[in-house]
C-alpha cells in the first residue's frame, strides 16, 4: 500500500497525481489521507457540531478530489480515502507505519513557490519510519533518469537499492552520483585525478552486486568533484526522481534526517524520496 497525504492544495493534487502512477508500476492499492484536528471526528452533539460538519464536508471534498485526480493518472488502480484525526505530521506518520511509501506535496495550503518547504513534508520526511517521497516541483518533460546519491554508508546503500528498484519498475536509466570533495577552511581540496579514477572504481565495485540482480538497468556511475548539495541538485535538473538516504556519513546519532537530505527538501528540482534504513 502507498498512502498519499493531501490538504487541498495544488502540491497535494500533483502528489496524488504521482503516487498513482507510483502504485501503478508497483501494483499496489493507493490511500488519499487528508488529515482534520480530533475534534472534527468526534460526536456530533458537542457544542462545535455545526463546524465539526463543516469541517468534514470540506474535508470530504479534498479527499474526492485527490482521488479523482489519481485516478485521472491511472484508472486502473484500487484508490481507497481516509479522514485522519490528530496533527498531519504525526497523523500521516502513525497511517504509513505498514506502508511501503508515504508520499506528500512538498508544499502545502500557504506555501510559497521556491522557498521552505511545507511543515508537513519536512515532519514526514524527518520522523516517518517508512521511505517517503515529497512531490515539489516535477520535470515537464522528465528525462527519463533516476538519480541516486551515494556516500557508501548504510543509508547510502538502502538509497542505492531502491533506485534500482524504482529504475527498473519505470524502465529509465539510473545515474548513480558520488560527489567528491574533501573541506579545509577557506574551501575544498583541489581535484586530483588520481583521488577521482580511485573514487570512481570503488563506486563502480558498489554497484556490480545490484546491477547483477538488475541486469535491465542502464546504470551510470559518476564522480563528481564539488559539495554534495550542488552536485545533486544538478545531476537532477530534469530528472523523473531524486534518491537519498536519510542519513550519510558523519550524522549524529538518533538524527534521522541528515543534512543532505534535509538540504535536498529545500531545493530539490524534481521529486525527492528519502530512503530510510
Amino acid at each position: 500500500m502507498i498512502i498519499v497525504g493531501v490538504d487541498g492544495s495544488r502540491a497535494g493534487l500533483e502528489a496524488a497525481g504521482w503516487a498513482a502512477t507510483e502504485a501503478a508500476l508497483r501494483r499496489t492499492p493507493l490511500t488519499v489521507a487528508h488529515a482534520v484536528p480530533r475534534w472534527v471526528c468526534e460526536a456530533l452533539s458537542h457544542r462545535y457540531a455545526d463546524v465539526a460538519r463543516w469541517m468534514r464536508d470540506e474535508a470530504n471534498s479534498v479527499l474526492v478530489a485527490a482521488r479523482d485526480r489519481a485516478l485521472r493518472e491511472r484508472p486502473a488502480i484500487v484508490v481507497e480515502t481516509t479522514l485522519l484525526p490528530g496533527d498531519p505530521r504525526t497523523a500521516l506518520i502513525k497511517a504509513a507505519e505498514q506502508a511501503e511509501l508515504l508520499v506528500v506535496g512538498g508544499h502545502g495550503i500557504g506555501g510559497v513557490r521556491g522557498l521552505l518547504v511545507g511543515s508537513v513534508a519536512h515532519g514526514v520526511a524527518a520522523h516517518a519510519r517508512t521511505n517517503v517521497v515529497v512531490v515539489g516541483e516535477r520535470p515537464a518533460t522528465p528525462r527519463g533518469e533516476i538519480v541516486a546519491g551515494t556516500d557508501g554508508s548504510p543509508h547510502g546503500l538502502r538509497a542505492l537499492d531502491f533506485a534500482f528498484t524504482e529504475a527498473e519498475l519505470r524502465e529509465v536509466r539510473l545515474r548513480v552520483v558520488q560527489a567528491w570533495a574533501w573541506p579545509r577552511p577557506g574551501g575544498f581540496v583541489p581535484a586530483d585525478p588520481e583521488n577521482e579514477q580511485h573514487t570512481l572504481q570503488q563506486l563502480q565495485d558498489l554497484l556490480a552486486e545490484r546491477q547483477e540482480r538488475h541486469p535491465n538497468v542502464d546504470v551510470v556511475p559518476e564522480v563528481v568533484h564539488g559539495h554534495p548539495i550542488e552536485v545533486l541538485k544538478e545531476a537532477a535538473e530534469g530528472a523523473d526522481l531524486l534518491v537519498v538516504g536519510s542519513r550519510g556519513h558523519g550524522q549524529l546519532a538518533g538524527m534521522l534526517l541528515g543534512s543532505i537530505s534535509q538540504a535536498l527538501l529545500h531545493h530539490s528540482p524534481c521529486p525527492l524520496a528519502v530512503v530510510r534504513a
